[in-house]
């Protein structure tokens, strides 16, 4: 009986770091998006002639950052 309910603590642990640790994936993906390949599509559509394309982007996301910073 104690075996039993120390499998289902390990299990109920075990369950709640794979959770936390999908979340901070998560965090550290949209930081990476945000960070590299975010500018990194801005430069190629700029560099690309789609200007037009690129600076709605761009002001979304300085709009953006100044949301966050505030």
């Amino acid at each position: 009986m104690l075996t039993l309910l120390m499998m289902i603590m390990f299990f109920a642990v075990f369950g709640k770091l794979l959770g936390f640790a999908f979340k901070v994936g998560w965090g550290m993906l949209k930081i990476a998006a945000y960070l590299i390949f975010l500018p990194a599509i801005v430069l190629m559509l700029i560099f690309g002639g789609l200007f037009y394309v690129a600076l709605p982007i761009l002001i979304v996301a300085g709009i953006a950052g100044m949301a966050v910073r505030a």
